[in-house]
């Protein structure tokens, strides 16, 4: 069995669209107005942004440790995405650090949402 697809609530549907194309290579897929935007990964993952608003919603709190993690080969992807994200003044002063047998950077975005990006190292 396989993890294939998530719903992530986000006020900002087109700011969350443009962060995950912009910094993550997803795709998109389809979209309805801004209500739900169907993005894929390119490796099998598809990944639906919805904005619970639309539909009379409200957009949930998430809680203190959630976190959207990824995984990538090389501590320079690392760096090169801290390098991006500082250019596009998505951080302040987070940069990466050695923990629990990666490297890795913490940021949050969207809102509020915490991203880790880990590149074990051996």
């Amino acid at each position: 069995m396989r993890l294939n697809h998530l719903n992530l609530c986000v006020e900002n549907l087109d700011e969350a669209r443009e962060f995950f194309r912009e910094f993550f290579d997803f795709n998109l897929v389809d979209q309805k107005g801004n209500a739900i935007a169907v993005m894929n990964d390119g490796h099998g993952f598809t990944l639906v942004l919805s904005n619970p608003v639309s539909f009379g919603g409200t957009v949930p709190e998430y809680p203190k440790d959630f976190h959207v993690g990824f995984y990538v080969d090389s501590t320079d992807e690392v760096d090169r995405l801290c390098d991006r994200l500082a250019a596009a003044n998505l951080l302040s002063d987070q940069k990466p650090k050695n923990m629990r047998g990666g490297y890795t950077l913490y940021f949050n975005a969207l809102g509020g949402i915490l991203f880790e990006v880990t590149c074990f190292v051996d």
